[in-house]
Protein backbone atom coordinates (compact mmCIF):
# COMPACT_ATOMS: atom_id res chain seq x y z
CA UNK A 1 0.00 0.00 0.00
CA UNK A 2 1.43 3.11 -0.89
CA UNK A 3 1.66 6.18 1.21
CA UNK A 4 -0.54 8.34 -0.37
CA UNK A 5 -3.46 5.46 -0.07
CA UNK A 6 -2.73 5.81 3.60
CA UNK A 7 -2.90 9.91 2.98
CA UNK A 8 -6.12 9.17 1.25
CA UNK A 9 -7.73 7.20 3.84
CA UNK A 10 -6.42 10.17 6.78
CA UNK A 11 -7.84 12.84 4.83
CA UNK A 12 -11.21 10.48 4.13
CA UNK A 13 -11.48 10.71 7.92
CA UNK A 14 -10.67 14.39 8.23
CA UNK A 15 -13.34 15.52 6.10
CA UNK A 16 -15.81 13.35 7.45
CA UNK A 17 -15.09 14.46 11.54
CA UNK A 18 -15.11 18.10 9.93
CA UNK A 19 -18.81 17.47 8.91
CA UNK A 20 -19.69 15.73 12.44
CA UNK A 21 -18.29 19.15 13.86
CA UNK A 22 -20.97 20.99 11.46
CA UNK A 23 -23.56 18.19 12.03
CA UNK A 24 -22.71 18.80 15.94
CA UNK A 25 -23.56 22.73 15.93
CA UNK A 26 -25.89 22.89 14.10
CA UNK A 27 -28.09 20.06 16.09
CA UNK A 28 -26.92 21.95 19.21
CA UNK A 29 -28.46 25.63 17.34
CA UNK A 30 -31.40 23.87 16.67
CA UNK A 31 -31.83 22.62 20.05
CA UNK A 32 -31.30 26.08 21.71
CA UNK A 33 -33.69 27.45 19.27
CA UNK A 34 -36.41 25.72 20.20
CA UNK A 35 -35.36 25.89 23.99
CA UNK A 36 -35.48 29.45 23.94
CA UNK A 37 -38.29 29.97 22.39
CA UNK A 38 -40.84 27.30 23.55
CA UNK A 39 -39.67 28.21 27.33
CA UNK A 40 -41.49 30.61 27.91
CA UNK A 41 -44.64 28.39 26.54
CA UNK A 42 -43.48 25.67 28.27
CA UNK A 43 -43.94 27.64 32.15
CA UNK A 44 -47.29 29.20 31.09
CA UNK A 45 -49.07 25.94 29.83
CA UNK A 46 -46.81 23.30 32.57
CA UNK A 47 -45.94 25.79 35.55
CA UNK A 48 -42.23 26.46 36.59
CA UNK A 49 -40.16 24.84 39.18
CA UNK A 50 -41.16 25.11 42.41
CA UNK A 51 -40.37 25.99 45.78
CA UNK A 52 -42.29 26.08 48.66
CA UNK A 53 -41.70 28.35 51.73
CA UNK A 54 -42.62 28.04 55.17
CA UNK A 55 -45.25 29.84 56.37
CA UNK A 56 -44.73 33.34 58.33
CA UNK A 57 -46.27 34.69 61.90
CA UNK A 58 -45.41 38.35 61.84
CA UNK A 59 -46.22 39.85 65.22
CA UNK A 60 -46.46 43.35 65.10
CA UNK A 61 -44.84 44.81 68.63
CA UNK A 62 -46.24 48.14 69.71
CA UNK A 63 -43.26 50.62 71.01
CA UNK A 64 -43.69 54.48 71.76
CA UNK A 65 -41.03 56.40 70.29
CA UNK A 66 -40.12 59.85 71.47
CA UNK A 67 -38.94 62.81 69.28
CA UNK A 68 -37.73 66.33 70.14
CA UNK A 69 -38.45 69.22 67.83
CA UNK A 70 -38.75 73.14 68.89
CA UNK A 71 -38.09 72.12 72.30
CA UNK A 72 -41.19 70.34 72.38
CA UNK A 73 -41.41 66.37 73.21
CA UNK A 74 -43.51 64.34 70.50
CA UNK A 75 -44.29 60.59 71.15
CA UNK A 76 -45.62 58.43 68.32
CA UNK A 77 -46.70 54.66 68.67
CA UNK A 78 -45.69 52.46 65.88
CA UNK A 79 -45.40 48.68 65.04
CA UNK A 80 -42.63 46.98 64.64
CA UNK A 81 -43.01 43.91 62.94
CA UNK A 82 -40.94 40.73 64.34
CA UNK A 83 -40.72 37.48 61.71
CA UNK A 84 -41.42 33.77 63.28
CA UNK A 85 -41.30 30.82 62.32
CA UNK A 86 -43.56 27.62 63.22
CA UNK A 87 -42.47 25.30 66.22
CA UNK A 88 -43.82 22.55 64.81
CA UNK A 89 -44.64 21.84 61.27
CA UNK A 90 -46.28 18.26 60.31
CA UNK A 91 -46.18 18.50 55.82
CA UNK A 92 -47.01 15.71 53.85
CA UNK A 93 -46.42 16.16 49.40
CA UNK A 94 -47.38 13.41 46.90
CA UNK A 95 -45.39 14.21 43.33
CA UNK A 96 -46.74 12.21 40.43
CA UNK A 97 -44.49 12.37 37.45
CA UNK A 98 -45.80 13.88 33.84
CA UNK A 99 -43.41 13.79 31.14
CA UNK A 100 -44.16 15.68 27.85
CA UNK A 101 -42.25 16.44 24.61
CA UNK A 102 -41.96 19.60 22.97
CA UNK A 103 -39.47 19.15 19.37
CA UNK A 104 -36.29 18.02 20.42
CA UNK A 105 -36.31 18.31 24.35
CA UNK A 106 -38.58 16.20 26.88
CA UNK A 107 -39.87 18.54 29.35
CA UNK A 108 -40.52 16.79 33.08
CA UNK A 109 -44.09 17.73 34.62
CA UNK A 110 -45.36 16.53 37.90
CA UNK A 111 -48.62 17.60 39.87
CA UNK A 112 -47.67 18.12 43.49
CA UNK A 113 -50.38 17.63 46.12
CA UNK A 114 -49.71 19.42 49.24
CA UNK A 115 -51.20 19.22 52.94
CA UNK A 116 -49.36 21.17 55.65
CA UNK A 117 -50.26 21.81 59.32
CA UNK A 118 -47.83 24.58 61.39
CA UNK A 119 -48.12 25.49 65.19
CA UNK A 120 -46.82 28.95 66.57
CA UNK A 121 -47.14 29.76 70.31
CA UNK A 122 -46.83 33.39 70.92
CA UNK A 123 -44.46 34.25 73.89
CA UNK A 124 -45.14 38.15 73.55
CA UNK A 125 -47.38 40.45 74.49
CA UNK A 126 -51.21 41.08 73.44
CA UNK A 127 -50.67 42.41 69.81
CA UNK A 128 -51.71 41.41 65.59
CA UNK A 129 -50.61 38.61 64.55
CA UNK A 130 -50.56 38.16 60.64
CA UNK A 131 -50.27 34.80 59.26
CA UNK A 132 -48.82 34.66 56.03
CA UNK A 133 -48.59 31.69 53.63
CA UNK A 134 -46.48 31.94 50.81
CA UNK A 135 -47.15 30.25 47.53
CA UNK A 136 -44.20 28.55 45.52
CA UNK A 137 -45.02 30.11 42.10
CA UNK A 138 -46.89 33.79 42.00
CA UNK A 139 -48.47 32.77 38.46
CA UNK A 140 -49.06 29.34 39.45
CA UNK A 141 -52.42 27.26 39.70
CA UNK A 142 -53.82 26.34 42.92
CA UNK A 143 -56.64 24.15 42.78
CA UNK A 144 -58.64 23.16 45.97
CA UNK A 145 -56.43 25.72 48.40
CA UNK A 146 -57.53 26.06 52.26
CA UNK A 147 -56.43 27.83 54.25
CA UNK A 148 -57.57 27.18 58.29
CA UNK A 149 -56.72 28.96 61.10
CA UNK A 150 -57.51 27.22 64.73
CA UNK A 151 -59.84 24.92 62.94
CA UNK A 152 -61.94 27.79 61.27
CA UNK A 153 -61.61 28.01 57.73
CA UNK A 154 -60.86 31.62 56.35
CA UNK A 155 -59.88 30.65 52.84
CA UNK A 156 -62.87 32.96 51.80
CA UNK A 157 -61.57 36.35 53.31
CA UNK A 158 -57.80 35.91 51.95
CA UNK A 159 -56.86 38.11 49.17
CA UNK A 160 -53.93 36.75 47.29
CA UNK A 161 -50.72 39.87 46.50
CA UNK A 162 -47.66 39.30 45.52
CA UNK A 163 -47.53 36.19 45.39
CA UNK A 164 -48.72 35.22 49.31
CA UNK A 165 -52.22 35.65 51.51
CA UNK A 166 -52.04 36.48 54.71
CA UNK A 167 -54.14 36.91 57.69
CA UNK A 168 -54.67 39.82 60.40
CA UNK A 169 -55.58 38.26 63.92
CA UNK A 170 -55.00 39.13 67.87
CA UNK A 171 -52.95 37.06 69.88
CA UNK A 172 -52.58 37.15 73.32
CA UNK A 173 -49.74 35.65 75.34
CA UNK A 174 -49.23 31.82 75.50
CA UNK A 175 -51.55 31.62 72.78
CA UNK A 176 -50.72 28.57 70.29
CA UNK A 177 -52.21 29.37 66.64
CA UNK A 178 -52.82 26.35 64.72
CA UNK A 179 -52.55 26.69 60.54
CA UNK A 180 -53.71 24.35 58.29
CA UNK A 181 -53.03 25.08 54.45
CA UNK A 182 -52.78 22.87 51.38
CA UNK A 183 -53.31 23.20 47.40
CA UNK A 184 -52.88 20.60 44.16
CA UNK A 185 -50.87 22.52 42.03
CA UNK A 186 -48.41 21.47 38.62
CA UNK A 187 -44.56 22.40 38.38
CA UNK A 188 -41.50 21.20 36.40
CA UNK A 189 -38.08 19.66 36.92
CA UNK A 190 -37.86 20.29 40.71
CA UNK A 191 -39.76 20.64 43.76
CA UNK A 192 -38.63 21.96 46.95
CA UNK A 193 -39.95 23.02 50.51
CA UNK A 194 -37.78 25.78 52.02
CA UNK A 195 -38.11 26.16 56.12
CA UNK A 196 -36.43 29.37 56.26
CA UNK A 197 -33.70 32.18 53.90
CA UNK A 198 -30.75 31.01 55.14
CA UNK A 199 -29.70 29.15 58.60
CA UNK A 200 -32.84 28.26 60.54
CA UNK A 201 -34.14 25.99 63.77
CA UNK A 202 -36.09 23.08 62.85
CA UNK A 203 -38.28 22.27 66.03
CA UNK A 204 -40.32 19.11 66.17
CA UNK A 205 -40.32 18.88 61.93
CA UNK A 206 -41.50 16.16 60.07
CA UNK A 207 -42.20 16.38 56.30
CA UNK A 208 -43.41 13.31 54.20
CA UNK A 209 -43.08 12.54 50.42
CA UNK A 210 -44.38 10.27 48.31
CA UNK A 211 -43.10 9.54 44.63
CA UNK A 212 -44.49 7.52 41.61
CA UNK A 213 -41.42 7.43 39.98
CA UNK A 214 -38.30 5.37 41.35
CA UNK A 215 -35.52 7.38 39.89
CA UNK A 216 -35.22 9.70 42.76
CA UNK A 217 -32.56 12.31 42.99
CA UNK A 218 -32.11 15.59 45.35
CA UNK A 219 -31.71 19.13 44.15
CA UNK A 220 -28.20 21.25 44.93
CA UNK A 221 -28.09 22.38 48.91
CA UNK A 222 -30.95 19.80 49.94
CA UNK A 223 -31.35 16.94 53.01
CA UNK A 224 -31.34 13.29 52.84
CA UNK A 225 -34.24 11.57 53.99
CA UNK A 226 -34.00 10.29 57.53
CA UNK A 227 -35.95 7.28 56.30
CA UNK A 228 -37.14 6.19 53.26
CA UNK A 229 -39.22 3.14 51.84
CA UNK A 230 -39.62 2.06 48.40
CA UNK A 231 -43.54 1.19 47.25
CA UNK A 232 -44.72 -0.39 44.13
CA UNK A 233 -44.97 2.67 42.44
CA UNK A 234 -42.58 4.51 43.78
CA UNK A 235 -40.69 5.99 47.09
CA UNK A 236 -42.02 6.98 50.55
CA UNK A 237 -39.62 9.08 51.96
CA UNK A 238 -39.32 11.32 55.59
CA UNK A 239 -37.34 14.13 57.11
CA UNK A 240 -37.92 13.78 60.69
CA UNK A 241 -36.03 16.55 63.29
CA UNK A 242 -36.63 16.90 67.06
CA UNK A 243 -34.16 19.78 66.76
CA UNK A 244 -31.91 20.87 63.69
CA UNK A 245 -30.06 23.84 62.78
CA UNK A 246 -29.48 24.23 58.66
CA UNK A 247 -29.65 26.40 55.94
CA UNK A 248 -30.45 23.78 53.41
CA UNK A 249 -34.08 22.66 52.43
CA UNK A 250 -35.79 19.63 51.24
CA UNK A 251 -36.64 18.74 47.80
CA UNK A 252 -36.43 16.49 44.97
CA UNK A 253 -35.36 16.97 41.24
CA UNK A 254 -37.91 14.63 39.03
CA UNK A 255 -36.52 12.02 36.54
CA UNK A 256 -34.53 13.15 33.04
CA UNK A 257 -35.29 11.42 30.31
CA UNK A 258 -32.87 11.18 27.49
CA UNK A 259 -32.89 14.55 25.25
CA UNK A 260 -33.35 13.57 21.74
CA UNK A 261 -31.34 17.34 20.73
CA UNK A 262 -28.50 16.92 23.31
CA UNK A 263 -28.16 12.98 22.82
CA UNK A 264 -27.69 14.10 18.68
CA UNK A 265 -24.98 16.89 19.65
CA UNK A 266 -23.10 14.52 21.72
CA UNK A 267 -23.39 10.97 19.16
CA UNK A 268 -22.01 13.54 16.23
CA UNK A 269 -19.14 15.19 18.50
CA UNK A 270 -17.89 11.98 19.61
CA UNK A 271 -18.27 9.95 15.94
CA UNK A 272 -14.64 10.55 14.75
CA UNK A 273 -13.63 8.40 17.64
CA UNK A 274 -15.74 5.49 16.60
CA UNK A 275 -14.72 5.96 13.08
CA UNK A 276 -11.22 5.76 14.25
CA UNK A 277 -11.74 2.42 15.75
CA UNK A 278 -13.37 1.11 13.07
CA UNK A 279 -11.09 2.22 10.61
CA UNK A 280 -8.28 0.67 12.60
CA UNK A 281 -9.79 -2.78 12.05
CA UNK A 282 -10.93 -2.47 8.75
CA UNK A 283 -7.06 -1.54 7.75
CA UNK A 284 -5.61 -3.57 9.42
CA UNK A 285 -7.15 -6.71 8.19
CA UNK A 286 -7.50 -5.19 4.75
CA UNK A 287 -3.30 -5.59 5.19
CA UNK A 288 -3.21 -8.61 7.02
CA UNK A 289 -5.60 -10.63 4.32
CA UNK A 290 -4.13 -8.76 1.28
CA UNK A 291 -7.38 -7.59 0.32
CA UNK A 292 -6.28 -4.44 -1.45
CA UNK A 293 -9.19 -2.03 -0.45
CA UNK A 294 -9.41 1.39 -2.01
CA UNK A 295 -9.57 4.74 0.10
CA UNK A 296 -12.84 5.59 -2.20
CA UNK A 297 -13.83 2.36 -0.25
CA UNK A 298 -13.06 3.75 2.56
CA UNK A 299 -14.72 7.16 1.89
CA UNK A 300 -18.14 5.24 1.24
CA UNK A 301 -17.75 3.65 4.50
CA UNK A 302 -17.50 6.85 6.59
CA UNK A 303 -20.64 8.22 4.84
CA UNK A 304 -22.21 5.22 5.86
CA UNK A 305 -21.45 6.34 9.36
CA UNK A 306 -22.12 9.46 9.03
CA UNK A 307 -25.57 8.44 7.71
CA UNK A 308 -26.36 7.14 11.20
CA UNK A 309 -25.98 10.21 12.74
CA UNK A 310 -27.65 12.44 10.22
CA UNK A 311 -30.77 10.27 9.86
CA UNK A 312 -30.97 10.20 13.71
CA UNK A 313 -30.50 14.07 14.26
CA UNK A 314 -33.42 14.60 11.90
CA UNK A 315 -35.65 11.66 13.12
CA UNK A 316 -35.42 12.29 16.51
CA UNK A 317 -37.79 14.94 15.93
CA UNK A 318 -40.79 12.93 15.07
CA UNK A 319 -39.34 9.23 16.39
CA UNK A 320 -39.09 8.18 19.90
CA UNK A 321 -35.68 8.91 20.71
CA UNK A 322 -35.04 4.56 20.75
CA UNK A 323 -37.01 4.50 17.70
CA UNK A 324 -34.98 7.16 15.71
CA UNK A 325 -31.78 5.06 16.98
CA UNK A 326 -32.87 1.65 15.99
CA UNK A 327 -33.93 3.21 12.44
CA UNK A 328 -30.14 5.10 11.97
CA UNK A 329 -28.66 1.70 13.00
CA UNK A 330 -30.54 -0.28 11.20
CA UNK A 331 -29.54 2.08 8.05
CA UNK A 332 -25.66 2.36 8.58
CA UNK A 333 -25.24 -1.29 9.04
CA UNK A 334 -27.34 -2.33 5.74
CA UNK A 335 -24.93 -0.01 3.89
CA UNK A 336 -22.00 -1.41 5.42
CA UNK A 337 -23.35 -4.92 4.84
CA UNK A 338 -24.33 -4.67 1.11
CA UNK A 339 -21.63 -2.49 0.11
CA UNK A 340 -18.19 -5.02 1.12
CA UNK A 341 -20.44 -7.75 0.39
CA UNK A 342 -19.62 -6.85 -3.45
CA UNK A 343 -16.28 -5.25 -2.58
CA UNK A 344 -15.05 -7.30 -0.65
CA UNK A 345 -17.42 -10.67 0.67
CA UNK A 346 -19.63 -12.03 2.39
CA UNK A 347 -17.79 -13.47 5.47
CA UNK A 348 -15.64 -10.17 5.26
CA UNK A 349 -18.96 -7.86 5.17
CA UNK A 350 -21.32 -9.87 7.60
CA UNK A 351 -18.69 -10.97 10.22
CA UNK A 352 -15.76 -8.90 10.16
CA UNK A 353 -17.36 -5.51 9.25
CA UNK A 354 -20.73 -6.02 10.70
CA UNK A 355 -19.39 -6.97 14.52
CA UNK A 356 -16.62 -3.62 14.53
CA UNK A 357 -19.83 -1.68 13.11
CA UNK A 358 -21.52 -3.06 16.22
CA UNK A 359 -19.10 -2.41 18.20
CA UNK A 360 -17.57 0.79 17.23
CA UNK A 361 -20.79 2.87 16.32
CA UNK A 362 -23.52 0.88 18.02
CA UNK A 363 -22.42 0.11 21.24
CA UNK A 364 -20.02 3.31 21.54
CA UNK A 365 -23.11 5.37 20.70
CA UNK A 366 -25.57 3.30 23.15
CA UNK A 367 -23.05 4.35 25.91
CA UNK A 368 -24.28 8.07 25.86
CA UNK A 369 -27.53 6.77 26.97
CA UNK A 370 -26.19 6.50 30.52
CA UNK A 371 -25.28 9.43 31.84
CA UNK A 372 -21.33 9.06 32.97
CA UNK A 373 -20.25 5.60 31.15
CA UNK A 374 -19.11 7.02 27.80
CA UNK A 375 -15.96 7.79 29.01
CA UNK A 376 -15.23 4.61 30.31
CA UNK A 377 -16.90 3.22 27.63
CA UNK A 378 -14.22 4.74 25.53
CA UNK A 379 -11.51 3.98 27.38
CA UNK A 380 -12.28 0.18 27.15
CA UNK A 381 -13.35 -0.11 23.59
CA UNK A 382 -9.62 1.69 23.59
CA UNK A 383 -7.93 -0.53 25.37
CA UNK A 384 -10.01 -3.88 24.12
CA UNK A 385 -8.92 -2.32 20.42
CA UNK A 386 -4.75 -2.07 21.08
CA UNK A 387 -4.91 -5.81 22.83
CA UNK A 388 -6.60 -7.13 19.26
CA UNK A 389 -4.35 -5.05 17.24
CA UNK A 390 -1.69 -6.06 18.79
CA UNK A 391 -2.49 -9.72 18.79
CA UNK A 392 -3.53 -9.62 15.31
CA UNK A 393 -0.32 -7.99 13.89
CA UNK A 394 2.70 -9.03 16.68
CA UNK A 395 4.55 -11.98 14.01
CA UNK A 396 3.56 -8.92 10.97
CA UNK A 397 6.74 -7.63 9.19
CA UNK A 398 4.93 -4.47 8.30
CA UNK A 399 7.69 -3.56 5.85
CA UNK A 400 6.84 -5.91 4.27
CA UNK A 401 2.71 -5.46 4.42
CA UNK A 402 2.78 -1.95 3.84
CA UNK A 403 5.19 -2.16 0.58
CA UNK A 404 3.13 -5.38 -1.32
CA UNK A 405 1.05 -4.77 -3.77
CA UNK A 406 -2.24 -4.74 -3.06
CA UNK A 407 -4.67 -7.11 -5.92
CA UNK A 408 -7.80 -5.39 -6.99
CA UNK A 409 -10.61 -6.36 -4.15
CA UNK A 410 -13.59 -8.30 -5.48
CA UNK A 411 -16.39 -10.36 -3.72
CA UNK A 412 -13.68 -13.73 -3.57
CA UNK A 413 -13.81 -16.42 -0.68
CA UNK A 414 -11.24 -14.72 2.33
CA UNK A 415 -8.38 -17.48 3.14
CA UNK A 416 -8.99 -18.67 6.65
Amino acid sequence: MSIWRIFGIIAIFGATSVGWLVLGGVTSMRTHEQTRHLEGAVHELWGRPQVQEAPRFVFHREEVRRSTRDGVVYEETVFVPEVDRADRTRVSVALSLDERRKGLMWYPLYDVNLDGAWRYAHDGPAGALDVVFPFPDASGIYDGFRFVVDGVDRTDELQPEGGEVALRMRVQPGQVVALQAGYQSRGLEAWRYRPADGVSRLEDFELALTTDFAAIDYPYETLSPSTREQTDSGWALTWAFEQAVTGHGIGMQMPQRVQPGELATELSLSAPISLLFFFLVIFVLDRLRDIGMHPVNYLFLAGAFFAFHLLFAYSADHLPVEAAFGLASAVSVLLVVTYLRLVVGNRFAFVEAAGAQLVYLIGFSLAHFWAGYTGLTVTVLSVLTLFLLMQWTGRVDWSDALSRKPRAPGPKPLPA
